[in-house]
């Protein structure tokens, strides 16, 4: 199925499976249905399994979003008190669409319990309250652990009762590199031949040999943790300690730490690579968000932090807890951060990367060694530091699932290509939409649902100087930059478009400052703006650092 086939789908309002193979397509398509939700005033409910994949869909958990919380179990008081909450009601009973991404990570009693939540919050008796459900994912990648079985979503009542139609898409749009592309298809349809495993073999590496900045994933919290501790320890100045804060019943606490990605010890230096561990709109981060530590706030000494985009944010110490009957029954308290220079296959999913070195040695559940590998756009992005066999096995029930998958979406795109042709599925759409709450006529979306990357994008695109962006726009030239960068990081810029975007002075410029970022082993820009003695703009220095790819 192609991705306008499954878009023309989504717009009659049916339930739906969005999946295929990493790079599909599955992201960009979603994207498109909730801008045109927008367009006819629908607001989409935006939710994802895990709250780093929420971080990539700009929506937060689904188990955040239901009001299910921690909980694995509804008892009958649960269900009550949820239901109780007025914002809850007002947030469910206000949604049409409920959007989930990630599904696969997704336990089946999670979603059955999602199920029943709706159910009593919009007072009905049809599958989530009568929404319509888009899930998307890809079971062949990490599975979800409940109670210690795997249970999928697609094994689950509520599945069952949502019946969603799979739509199959098979176009690739991320992977580069058609040698990759046909190992990673040859794992997931578990036919590897030994010259698949030839082909990534050949990227076997040792530690030392890998660039420096390059990401490592693991398949276990222990390397992870390994890692990061000797990277900490390497860099120079003091080390700074921010210990967990905890109140409350035992029990309880420790079900909170271990729900916490902060450690209980959190250590820190300048210097040192992070990740944000919550989602908080008012601090500008997401759970998810990576960046570097640069220094404290004077008084409170809490962490500052750049981001990949620039932005500096402090991250100030946040509560998780526990409720239960209205009361607080535990709590803790820590600095939301956690070291990143390594994460885990798990945490990597989702993400697309340019290069990293993966160790699957010790791989020990299916799909760690496909989530890896698919992170990667090319083979030559990848540094193998470990193998095994067990990398490559895919679950037997997933397997055995997909061939139905594919066999319905072949269908769905049969029967409403014909509805298509008779004028019966545009009916169906503009159905959808009043009953909906929308407008047939197509509005603009308001400017603040926008990607501030894509403003910037389309104008570049019409050959507007930078300047002349940020003058059209009302900000800084440094903002503009940032946004060269992040376009670029992205693969939405070509090199050469970037090139393009750059004075004169700085494209002759250019291999002088990659050279000083070689020689002081950091692309930050305040140490190259010394060195060069003022020659250039920070917003230079910018551009010149989406061109820059460490040796």
């Amino acid at each position: 199925m192609t991705q306008g086939e499954a878009l023309s789908i989504l717009k009659t309002g049916a339930n739906a499976f969005l999946t295929g193979e990493p790079g599909a397509g599955k992201t960009h398509t979603v994207n498109a249905y909730i801008a045109w939700l927008r367009a006819h005033g629908i607001e989409p409910a935006i939710t994802a399994s895990t709250g780093i994949a929420a971080t990539h869909v700009g929506g937060m958990t689904l188990h955040a979003w239901s009001g299910l919380g921690v909980r694995d179990y509804l008892s009958a008081h649960d269900l009550d008190a949820i239901s109780s909450k007025e914002h809850l009601v007002r947030r469910h009973q206000k949604a049409n669409v409920l959007i989930i991404d990630e599904v696969s990570m997704l336990s089946g009693e999670v979603l059955s319990l999602v199920d029943r939540i709706l159910k009593e919050t919009k007072g009905s008796t049809k599958a989530f309250g009568g929404l319509q459900v888009v899930m998307v994912g890809d079971f062949f990648q990490l599975p979800p652990v409940s109670k210690g079985q795997v249970s999928f979503a697609f094994q689950s009542d509520a599945w069952s009762a949502l019946n969603p139609l799979p739509l199959y898409l098979h176009e690739q749009y991320r992977l580069e590199d058609k040698v990759l592309g046909r190992v990673l298809t040859a794992i997931r349809k578990n036919e590897c031949e030994p010259s698949d495993v030839s082909c990534i073999l050949t990227r076997e590496t040792e530690s030392d040999g890998v660039p420096e900045g390059t990401p490592r994933l693991y398949t276990h919290n222990a390397d992870v943790d390994k890692e990061n501790a000797e990277r900490l320890a390497a860099l120079t100045g003091s080390l700074k300690v921010f210990q967990m804060a905890a109140s409350g019943a035992p029990p309880l606490i420790e079900s909170l730490k271990r729900g916490c990605l902060s450690p209980e010890r959190l250590e820190l230096k300048e210097g040192a690579a992070v990740m944000f561990t919550r989602n908080s709109i008012q601090g500008g981060y997401q759970n998810g968000t990576l960046g570097t530590v640069v220094g404290y706030e004077r008084g409170t000494g809490f962490p500052l932090v750049e981001l990949k985009d620039g932005r500096e944010i402090l991250a100030s110490p946040t509560e998780w807890v526990i409720e239960e009957g209205g009361k607080v029954r535990a709590r803790i308290e820590q600095v939301p951060l956690r070291l990143a220079w390594a994460i885990t296959v798990h945490k990597s999913q989702g993400q697309s990367l340019d290069a990293a070195a993966i160790d699957l040695s010790r791989a020990f559940e299916y799909g760690q060694g496909y989530v890896a590998l698919s992170r990667l756009r090319t083979l030559e992005g990848l540094h193998l530091l470990g193998w095994s066999e067990q990398a490559l096995l895919v679950h037997p029930e997933v397997l055995q699932e997909d061939g139905g998958f594919r066999e319905a979406s072949e269908e769905a795109a049969h029967i409403f290509g014909s509805l298509e042709e008779s004028g019966e599925r545009a009916a169906l759409e503009e159905n959808f939409i009043l009953a909906s709450g929308g407008s047939l006529t197509i509005r603009d979306v308001p400017q603040e649902k926008r990607s501030t990357y894509d403003e910037t994008l389309a104008l570049i695109q019409e050959g507007k100087s930078l300047q002349d962006i940020a003058k059209e726009r009302g900000v800084v030239l440094g903002t503009i930059a940032t946004h060269v960068e992040m376009l670029r990081k992205t693969d939405r810029l070509s090199k050469d478009e970037v090139r393009a975007l750059m004075p004169p002075h700085l494209v002759d410029g250019v291999g002088d400052i990659h050279a000083l970022f070689e020689e002081l082993g950091s692309d930050k820009l305040a140490p190259v703006f010394g060195r060069l003695k003022r020659q250039y703009t920070f917003e230079d220095l910018k551009l010149a650092r989406a061109l820059y790819t460490p040796s």
